[in-house]
Formats: structure tokens, C-alpha cells, sequence
């Protein structure tokens, strides 16, 4: 993947226009769409833009998060602000508003009389609960929703304190989902002619993508739902075991037979772990109190870098646990040029550039964010670059007059909805042909079905996906159902050249192909994305990969624990304090992130937003194009400000305010959140706590004083929450105005109050699972959207017979042949 060449007439967003009305956590949405092309105008109050502190470099999220924008200042109290945003509302697609009051509110205007001035207008509302639901006056931060979302109780070692997660998870996941969300809104718009108003919440979607516990899994946990793991922290380390190197440590994924056979043969082919059996990835865990101290003492003295790329050359998942300056370092990423320069004050700051490719290139920094000073005159009456009518009904918005340069004109009546806009699904009509896998795969090709597109997953018994592999007595496991519900299966042998003739005759009448395979896998298949384009220029064609496919990993196995691992989270995300760190299930250094997700389901909402931006492009030129996702990319680009702050010699994870930790509460194992944000937070704590005289104990009156009395603030917490039920010390701080909440389990999420009322969780059912499952209902809270399907998650070739008919054409007699040679492949009876 190279820089940026073309132009932005080449990004799939040219001629949409975004207005950011984010304040304080849903930037990186609009900038997303920015980097594909979008037009962002971030409003901004008046006076912002020239004030002191807004100088480059001096607000590293600031400058990660408003790359490829300009900035309008208006004053929003003012009537002559008010009506200059309803002009640039006039002549806009998308507004995104974020952790602010709505945009009719400010406007002062009620949701009525607002959609009747802009019916085509995607209002997308990020906040942290939702504009309804018991908590929706609570305060959040990241740390408050890793504790009510379920993962806080999964993060640690076991048999000690949770461990909060490092970086904004929460927030910066959100923000993409919010992106994802308002192209779906959007495409809905451009064949309907209506807009939406869509609210994404903080809360819900952090349930959704961080470590969902009703959802995809990894393929070490066999199947078995996260929701059914240990009431605490579990001990994982064996999963995805971390050791101790010369200068560092090195993190393996040993899960498929063919790895462990590669492990064998490099220990030296050990007498005692010669059993076949071992081959079993249940039987290696059983053992791993004596397997992973010898592999330890083979890697003791070894180079970090050196033993990650000499595993990786013989067919072994590794990678080097590096730091974030290790990251910024790398020869990987500089070869990709995954970094880009900006000149600040301090200095040169290193920012990831982009967290996709689009067509082979970069989407990635075009401008930097806004300067002091720099309000950019009013856009024009056309949003710029428009792309060019191709004469389909929605495919662009009719044009309108905008105000004069006074602002004085008010918006002229939209055009008249093409077609009604109930009931139907954004995606409805089109086909998608999913050759992906575990987690991201699986996940990518669900978020497309789920939006109405027809799904034919492709697999075949000789290589089924890994995620069906399982332990439970089910012949389909809870996790592959949720991660790929709403899909067909067709079994066909893509190795044999008639399977291979059967794929591409569906590729012509096909819209989108997805694949996650190790890179150069489909190429050898001779399903590249040029035979492909060959037989259908209209494709969609989507990848992706832990680390991209060029550069020295490109051609690297790859898993999420190893993507954490080389971008700096995994180092971050330990628990040093523990006596002894080495005793952590033979897992040296504390590690405790092997029981999340991270960042697989992220990566694959942002391989959804690049196929849906190029859908949007296609309806304009008619012609397809590629998306690439490298899923430590996205861990780079979804987290910007942490890189570049260690850029410029930040501390890292540096906490600014005070205090912030997990208190221990009544009850076994029951603990709560709290979060100051500022001095004010501060004294609305202390005053709930101990009362006036906490609140004006000058000991503790600014954030130094606060940071430097950390421990003594912390005992004063614990006495308090000690003597209260989680739920209750977190309902009392909150009517406070603190940030707080309490450390709920996974499977305490499906009756927690809030997510009930707001209807987060739907209960499927699936004909060969015996148990109900509560799944995920849709990524926001549409108007015009409805609620997804809940269509079973199919057997291998399950529907290989139909699709072999209706699609391809072919006879009874034809298909019973093929399926005699095994190239197209179905699910027998026997084999449920």
C-alpha cells in the first residue's frame, strides 16, 4: 500500500459533505470520512480557532483527530451563527454531533420542524448512553463504560484487581461505529431520497466490539462463548503465551495442527511432546505448565526480533511485545510508511497515517488539522468534487442555494422523497461472496448481511473456517452462529479449476468479495483482484490482514494477540504490581490481555465503512475497487494521539487527572469505577464521600495536588465504596455528577436496566443449538432503519444445492457430478 496519489477526486467519498459538531470524543468519525474523500466542515464556537492552545502540537488529539478538515467558527448562541449552520445544514449529506446536546435542540428548533427543513440530512448523535434509558443523564469516560460493558471483569490476572485497559477503547470504537453507521444512513438516503437520525451510544456500542460476550470469539476459545467463562479474571495466558527474551518478550499463537507441528520440529522434535495427540489444540493447553517453560528456556537467550522472524519463517504465529516507541521504530512500518510527519513546536510529530487502503493507496492525511486562526470561508452552494450524475435515481442530492456571505438566506424546500423509506435494509439487493474467517472475517461479512445483503459464505471441509472448530457437543457452536447469522454457505473446492470456473461465474453477478487469508493466498488461488476485476469491474473486492501485505511482516501469520502485541497495547496492558508477574500461568511480565477480542470486530466494521464507501462511489462511476485493512493499522490509526504523544516524548498512558481507579465494593469480587475528570468532578466526589470538609481540604485543591496524593485519595474512595454494593455506590456518585460505574459481568449485561429498555440484545435461535442467544440487535439506533434479522448461521454447504441452481445455472445431473468430485460440497444429514 503506497501514499496517496490522484487526488481526492480518486477517494470513494469525493462530493459528500460531512459537518462535525463533535466535542470531546467523537472526532475520529468524521475524520474517517474525511480521509475517504468526504468534504468535513468541523464548526467550531466562536473565538476557538485563534485562541491561545490551539497552536500545532500543543493538543496532540486535536491534531491526530481533525486531519483532512477545515473549520468554520460560528457562535451558535447568536441568531446570525444559527441561521448561517442551517444554510451549511442546506447543502450538506452527513452531520455527525457528538457528547453535546442534539442539533435541534441548539438550533432551537423541535425534531419536527428540524426534519421538515432537512428530510435528506444523516443527523448521526454520539453520547454516552443514549438520549434515553435510565442512564442517560450518567457521565461516561472510557473507564466507566470498560467497566459496564462487560470487559473490566475479564482484564487482569486472576485472583487480582481488574485492570483497566489502556487507550481510549471505548471512545475511539464508537467513533467508528459511528462512521459505519452514518454511511448506511447514507447509502439508505441515496436510494430513498430520505435522511435519518441516528444515535450511537458509547455504552452500547463498547458491548458491541471490545470483548463482546455475545458474539465472535477467538479460535483458542474452541467455541465456547466468552459469556461463559469464570465469574473472575480468567487465567488465559496459555492461550496466546508470552516469553521472556534476551531484550523483551515474544508472544506465540501456537492453534492450528499444522503450527504445533512446526513448534515440534524446531524444539528438536522433544520425546516427550511427541504424542500425536498434541496436535489437539485442548490437549497442548492441558499441558502447558510443562510445554511453555521449554519453550521459554529454548527462547531465553535469544534477540526478540530475531526469534519473531525466524518462527514466522517456519510457519509459527510470533511476534515481538514491542513498546510504543519500539512501534514508531519499526522497519515494518516504515517500509509501509504507516507514519507521517508534522512539524509542531516541539518538533517533528509521528502520526499513523491512515486506518485503510483504498484502491492500493493510502486513505490517509491530505491536510493537517486546522491551525490557530484558520476558519475557512463558507463552502459553496455544490458540496466540492461532486461526482458525476449518472442519471440513477438518488444517486446524488438535487443541488441547492446556500446563504449569501451574510448568512441571511434561508434554506430553500428539499426535493421530494424518490421512494418510502420503511422497512427496508441499506444494503438490500446486493451480493456479497465471503471468503473470510474467524473473527474478522466472519465479522465483516455479518455487519453486510445484517444490512440486508445477500451473503453466500464460501468454504470448504478440506479448509473450513477456523471458528468451527469447538468443543461444545453442538454440531455448530453459539460463537460461529453469532459471528455469521444471516449468511448461506456454499462448499466448493476453490484449489480445483472447475471450482475455481464456479467462483468467478458467481463474481460476475456478484457486488462485494471478501477475504482475510494470509496475503498472496487468493493470487495463488488465481482469484486476484485483477482476474477478478477481469470478469467483473463492478466488484468491491476487500482484505485484510494482521499486518498488511507488503513490508518484511506482510507475508506474517497473523491473530489479534499478536497484532496487540507489535503496536505497543499488549506491553500497556499488564498488570505490574503483582509479587510475582513470572507466576501469571507461566506467562511472564503480567500480561492480561489474552482474554479480549481486540481489535478484531473494530477491523472489521472498518472493512465495512471501506466497502460501503466504494458502494457509494460505484453508484456515481460504476466502477469497483479494493479495500485494504491491516488489523495493526487500525490499532495505530483508531488510537493516533497515544503514537504521537510518544513521538514527542510523552510519557506514556501519562493520567492528567485524579484520581482514577477500580475501588473494591461489598460483596465477593464487586468493585466500581471512578473517573475525575477535572476539579469539579473532584469536589462533587469529595463532598459525596466525606462531606464539605474533603471538598475544601486545600491538601488536595488542583490536579497536581491531587496526582501527587494519589494513594491517601485512594484509601479515602475504598472506605466509601467498601461499605456499598457496587450498583449502589455507582447510582450515588453518578446523581452526584461523578463519573462512575460499576464492574458488571457478562452475563449480568442481558439484564442490566439500561440495555433492556434500550433493546441492545435480541434472542435468536438457531435449530441446532439448543440454548436461546441474546445478539446483538444493530449498530445504532435508526429511524429508518429497522431492527436486523435473525436468520441461523448455516452448516457447511448448507445451501450449495440452491446456489449451484439459481445462480449458477446448473442441472441436477451437473451438480450431482460435481459433488461426487468434491467441488461443490454440501452438509449431509449424518453429519449434523
Amino acid at each position: 500500500m503506497t501514499g496517496l496519489s490522484g487526488g481526492g477526486a480518486e477517494l470513494p467519498l469525493a462530493g459528500v459533505r460531512v459537518v462535525d459538531l463533535c466535542r470531546g470524543g467523537a472526532e475520529l468519525a468524521s475524520r474517517v470520512l474525511g480521509d475517504l474523500g468526504a468534504d468535513v466542515v468541523r464548526v467550531e464556537p466562536a473565538g476557538t480557532l485563534d485562541a491561545p492552545g490551539r497552536a500545532p502540537g500543543t493538543d496532540v488529539r486535536h491534531e491526530t483527530h481533525n486531519f483532512n478538515k477545515r473549520a468554520l467558527a460560528l457562535d451558535l448562541a447568536a441568531a446570525g451563527g444559527r441561521k448561517r449552520l442551517l444554510g451549511l445544514l442546506a447543502r450538506s449529506d452527513i452531520v455527525i454531533e457528538g457528547l453535546t446536546e442534539s442539533l435541534p435542540d441548539s438550533l432551537g428548533l423541535d425534531a419536527g420542524e428540524f426534519r421538515r427543513r432537512f428530510p435528506a440530512l444523516v443527523v448521526v448523535s454520539v453520547t454516552e448512553f443514549g438520549r434515553s434509558g435510565p442512564y442517560r443523564d450518567w457521565a461516561g469516560t472510557d473507564a466507566v463504560h470498560a467497566a459496564l460493558a462487560g470487559f473490566l471483569s475479564r482484564s487482569g490476572l486472576p485472583g487480582r484487581p481488574p485492570l483497566l485497559p489502556p487507550a481510549a477503547l471505548p471512545t475511539e470504537s464508537s467513533a467508528l461505529v459511528a462512521a459505519w453507521s452514518a454511511l448506511l444512513a447514507h447509502h439508505n438516503r441515496l436510494v430513498t431520497g430520505v435522511g435519518d437520525d441516528v444515535e450511537v451510544s458509547v455504552f452500547e456500542t463498547t458491548v458491541q466490539v471490545i470483548d463482546p460476550g455475545y458474539g465472535m470469539a477467538g479460535s483458542a476459545t474452541s467455541g465456547i462463548p466468552t459469556s461463559d467463562g469464570p465469574r473472575g479474571r480468567p487465567a488465559a495466558g496459555h492461550l496466546y503465551p508470552v516469553f521472556r527474551c534476551a531484550d523483551g518478550y515474544v508472544r506465540l499463537c501456537i492453534l492450528k495442527p499444522r503450527q504445533w507441528r512446526a513448534v515440534f520440529e524446531w524444539m528438536g522434535r522433544p520425546a516427550r511432546f511427541a504424542d500425536p495427540e498434541l496436535a489437539d489444540m485442548s490437549r497442548r493447553f492441558a499441558v502447558a505448565d510443562v510445554l511453555h517453560p521449554e519453550i521459554g528456556r529454548l527462547l531465553a537467550n535469544r534477540k526478540r526480533d530475531e526469534v519473531a522472524a525466524e518462527l514466522q519463517r517456519l510457519g509459527i504465529p510470533a511476534a515481538a511485545v514491542l513498546d510504543l516507541t519500539g512501534v514508531l521504530r519499526a522497519d515494518h512500518f516504515a517500509a509501509r510508511r504507516t507514519f507521517t510527519g508534522v512539524a509542531t513546536p516541539e518538533g517533528e510529530m509521528l502520526v499513523p497515517d491512515c486506518l485503510l487502503g483504498i484502491d492500493g493507496h493510502r486513505a490517509g492525511l491530505r491536510t493537517p488539522a486546522p491551525r490557530a486562526g484558520e476558519s475557512a470561508a463558507e463552502p459553496a452552494a455544490e458540496p466540492a468534487g461532486e461526482p458525476p450524475d449518472s442519471g440513477a435515481p438518488g444517486d446524488r442530492p438535487a443541488a441547492v442555494a446556500g446563504p449569501d456571505a451574510a448568512g441571511t438566506t434561508e434554506p430553500p424546500a428539499p426535493p421530494a422523497p424518490q421512494a418510502p423509506p420503511a422497512s427496508r435494509r441499506p444494503l438490500d439487493g446486493l451480493r456479497v461472496l465471503d471468503l473470510g474467517v474467524i473473527v474478522v472475517g466472519g465479522e465483516s461479512g455479518r455487519l453486510l448481511a445484517d444490512m440486508g445483503a445477500e451473503v453466500i459464505k464460501i468454504e470448504s471441509a478440506a479448509f473450513p473456517d477456523g471458528s468451527r472448530q469447538s468443543l461444545t457437543v453442538e454440531p455448530i457452536s453459539p460463537v460461529f452462529a453469532w459471528g455469521n447469522r444471516n449468511k448461506a454457505s456454499l462448499g466448493l473446492d476453490l484449489r480445483h479449476p472447475r471450482g475455481r470456473a464456479l467462483f468467478l461465474a458467481l463474481a460476475r453477478q456478484s457486488d462485494v468479495v471478501l477475504s482475510n487469508f494470509k496475503p498472496g493466498t487468493m493470487e495463488k488461488l488465481g482469484l486476484g483482484v485483477a482476474e477478478l476485476h477481469r470478469v467483473n469491474p463492478r466488484l468491491v473486492v476487500a482484505d485484510s490482514s494482521a499486518f498488511g501485505a507488503d513490508g518484511p511482516w506482510g507475508g506474517w501469520l497473523g491473530y489479534g494477540p499478536l497484532v496487540r502485541a507489535a503496536t505497543g497495547i499488549s506491553l500497556l496492558w499488564r498488570d505490574d504490581t503483582s509479587d510475582d508477574p513470572d507466576g501469571f500461568a507461566g506467562d511472564p511480565g503480567g500480561f492480561a490481555d489474552a482474554s479480549t477480542i481486540y481489535p478484531d470486530h473494530v477491523a472489521a466494521r472498518v472493512a465495512a465503512i471501506g466497502v460501503l464507501a466504494l458502494l457509494v462511489r460505484r453508484r456515481s462511476t460504476g466502477r469497483g475497487g479494493t479495500v485494504s485493512v491491516a488489523q495493526a493499522e487500525v490499532i495505530l490509526g483508531q488510537n493516533p494521539d497515544l503514537y504521537a504523544a510518544a513521538s514527542l516524548g510523552r510519557a506514556e498512558g501519562s493520567q492528567r487527572h485524579a484520581p482514577r481507579g477500580v475501588y473494591p465494593c461489598g460483596g465477593d469480587d464487586e468493585w466500581v469505577v471512578v473517573d475525575v475528570r477535572d476539579s469539579a468532578d473532584w469536589h462533587r466526589l469529595a463532598a459525596v464521600i466525606g462531606g464539605p470538609s474533603l471538598a475544601a481540604d486545600p491538601r488536595f485543591a488542583t490536579t497536581q495536588d491531587r496526582l501527587a496524593r494519589s494513594e491517601e485519595i485512594d484509601e479515602l474512595i475504598a472506605a466509601w465504596t467498601r461499605l456499598r454494593p457496587p450498583r449502589v455506590a455507582a447510582s450515588e456518585l453518578q446523581a452526584a455528577g461523578v463519573p462512575a460505574g460499576m464492574m458488571l459481568r457478562l452475563t449480568e449485561l442481558l439484564d442490566d436496566e439500561h440495555l433492556r429498555a434500550r433493546g441492545a440484545f435480541r434472542t435468536a435461535r438457531h435449530p441446532l443449538i439448543p440454548r436461546p442467544m441474546p445478539s446483538e440487535n444493530t449498530p445504532a439506533h435508526f429511524r429508518n432503519i429497522p431492527d436486523v434479522e435473525l436468520r441461523p448461521a448455516p452448516m457447511l454447504g448448507e445451501h450449495t444445492r440452491r446456489i449451484a441452481r439459481e445462480l449458477l445455472g446448473l442441472d441436477e445431473g451437473e451438480i450431482e457430478r460435481l459433488v461426487d468430485e468434491g467441488v461443490l460440497q454440501e452438509t449431509t444429514p449424518s453429519t449434523h
